[in-house]
């Protein structure tokens, strides 16, 4: 098996330490997370930015780096900067073709991908009650898309129906006997507050290229026309930690079988991707699946898969322009497929497939008609699907390892010549000096998200070794001196080479380096290797516009120095070919500005001011190399 070494040291790790192992096969985490261990009011922590699915069912759930993991795992305090709170209150009812991933992709669209930043966003009002909790779990999932620090929904019976649906009825009792305490108090202040009618809430689909780009259906076909995005529909994706409850693959069903009872498939390439063992086992028992795979669908693994670019896709060529349409969360350039040039949206599981039976972004299913086999024209009549199946779920197959009473005797497994798995060394402490001319490795213009500093697709096979991953650094960020991806000029050779090679022949050549962004810097998934692969090659800041919340926290734990402008128009004082002093480091300390020497290639210089916010625990971190050698240095 292509990664059973990976797993071995997983189900070894786990056993050895305590930690429990679910399988492969077992499904996504988000999706585990709110069939076994969410519940209202429980504060959780996990090492992937969608952790806020929990929301849907009263949990304040949080994404953060697998370092803050490790601490709690340790016993050390997890702390947050206390976040504001933005109400979103929803009246009406949701009905007909608007769907929960609705009200998310318009709440995307007002506040963008940074609106939610340093925010926890607290759904509220009488529309509420008009959504099942798998539904709420969906908007708390996406909410990562604006940044929000996690996403939650008071506590009601469609949380209540499906504890009682999940085996654990003992918790919803508990949980009545406490739902005042798991609602909003009365009287409660939000910071802001934003307001939706759902009864005139319309689907929606936004992209491409990043998720906040919102349109209603109705009106993207002209939108494409008009922008030059191409309007066939090449492959149409359902599932994710996002969209793949019961009730999303019920719908999405209704609509494949209308299609196929007029004697149609799907004009597009059709996958569906169940979020768990247990979602599997049950739509294939209740017969989805099949509907699905008769209209022309193919059911993936119980993964993420194409969601993270973990999708072998054959139907285009790199390069070739084209767009697809998923129900996942995310549509940043390259991230589904690894082709720059693929325009993913991302939308509902009902419209999704009614795009897939279509073939063209030019479709409203409200409006629009279909060709039946026989010439008859038809409308799609508003997908229908239960909340919850009728029969328990069918759990399928068991794939959780339960840790060992006794582990004594465990050996972590991890070959010393594996190309996929690499025990880490500790990074060097700081050296008691202020940083001195590091070069500009690269000045980033634009969006950068962790995929681009840390691709996904191919690369997640060597996430376990830090060395081998390292190769894909940047590889996706734009050079401001010459809008090309992964070509940046070696100011010591003079040649131009891939981000990688040049930041390790600054390495080697004992030449530390500081990187400039944009705003938003790291926004996407809480991916460690986003901050591990700068200090691993060699980096030292990361300096930058803003920041995404989890990735400056990801940043801090390495030992990096995260900085941000004081003016953010000193971004434009920065050439490519500058270097950069970080001076008063003598005296770093919570609240307390650091100066930047910025020295240009003509000899002149310039002063900048540069933030962070760091406290004194952080202070730390940075003093030691990183917070695990702060760790040891306390043991």
């Amino acid at each position: 098996m292509l990664n059973q070494e990976v797993y071995n040291f997983l189900a070894t790790a786990g056993a050895k330490y305590g930690v429990g192992f679910w399988k492969p096969g077992s499904g996504i985490i988000h999706q585990i997370i709110l069939e076994n261990y969410a519940y209202p009011g429980v504060l959780l922590i996990g090492t992937d930015s969608h952790t806020p699915n929990g929301g849907g069912l009263g949990s304040i759930c949080i994404g953060v780096g697998g370092a803050d993991a490790v601490d709690v795992m340790a016993g050390i305090p997890w702390e947050l900067k206390c976040p504001n709170v933005i109400g979103v209150k929803l009246t009406g009812s949701l009905s007909g073709w608007t769907s929960p991933k609705d009200v998310i992709l318009k709440v995307a669209g007002i506040l963008t991908v940074k609106g939610g930043t340093g925010a926890i966003v607290e759904y509220h009002g009488p529309g509420v009650d008009s959504i099942s909790c798998t539904g709420m779990a969906t908007i708390c999932n996406m909410g990562a898309e604006i940044g929000a620090t996690t996403s939650v929904f008071p506590y009601n019976h469609r949380m209540k129906t499906y504890l009682n649906k999940t085996g654990r009825a003992d918790i919803a009792a508990l949980a009545d006997e406490h739902k005042d305490d798991l609602v909003p108090d009365k009287g409660c202040k939000y910071d802001h507050v934003i307001e939706i009618n759902l009864s005139e809430l319309k689907p929606h689909i936004n992209g491409p290229f990043t998720p906040d780009l919102a349109h209603p259906v109705s009106e993207i076909g002209a939108v494409a026309e008009k922008n030059g995005w191409p309007l066939e529909v090449k492959v149409g994706l359902i599932g994710s930690c996002t969209n793949s409850s019961y009730e999303d693959m019920g719908r999405a069903a209704s609509l494949a079988k209308q299609a196929l009872d007029k004697g149609l498939k799907c004009k597009a390439a059709f996958t569906v991707t169940p979020g768990s063992e247990q979602i599997r086992a049950t739509i294939e028992r209740d017969g989805f699946s099949k509907i699905l795979r008769d209209v022309g669908g193919v059911v993936l693994a119980n993964a993420c898969g194409p969601c993270i670019g973990q999708w072998d896709r054959k139907d285009v060529k790199m390069g070739e322009k084209n767009t697809i349409v998923t129900s996942y969360n995310r549509n940043f350039t390259s991230r589904n497929d690894a082709n720059p040039a693929t325009h993913a949206f991302v939308t509902s599981p009902e419209i999704v497939t009614a795009l897939a039976i279509a073939g063209t972004l030019k479709f409203d299913p409200e409006t629009d008609y279909l060709t039946a086999a026989n010439g008859e024209k038809f409308k799609l009549e508003p997908p229908n699907g239960d909340e919850l199946p009728a029969r328990d779920f069918d759990p399928g197959q068991d794939t959780y390892q339960h840790p060992p009473a006794e582990s004594g005797s465990v050996m972590v497994d991890v070959s010393p010549t594996s190309t996929r798995l690499q025990l880490l060394e500790p990074f060097d402490k700081w050296n008691g000096k202020d940083l001195e001319d590091l070069q500009v490795l690269i000045k980033v213009k634009g969006k950068c998200t962790t995929d681009h500093i840390s691709a996904a697709g191919p690369w997640l096979k060597f996430r376990g070794h830090l060395d081998n991953i390292s190769n894909n650094m940047l590889i996706g960020a734009i050079n401001i001196e010459n809008d090309a991806v992964n070509k940046i000029k070696n100011r010591l050779t003079g040649e131009y080479g891939g981000v990688p090679d040049v930041a390790r022949h600054y390495k080697a050549n004992g030449l530390s380096w500081v990187v400039v962004g944009d705003d938003n810097y790291g926004e996407g998934s809480s991916r460690e290797h986003a901050a591990l692969e700068p200090r691993h090659l060699g980096g030292r800041v990361i300096l930058v516009k803003s920041f995404a919340r989890i990735h400056e926290t990801n940043l801090k734990k390495q030992g990096m120095l995260p900085l941000t402008f004081a003016d953010p128009t000193d971004y434009d004082k920065i050439r490519p070919d500058d270097k950069l002093s970080i001076t008063g480091l003598a005296t770093f300390a919570p609240g307390k500005p650091l100066k930047g020497v910025v020295k240009h290639g003509d000899g002149s210089q310039d002063i900048i001011t540069l933030n962070h916010t760091f406290n004194e625990n952080q202070v730390e971190w940075f003093h030691a190399g990183s917070a695990l050698n702060r760790m040891k240095e306390l043991q």
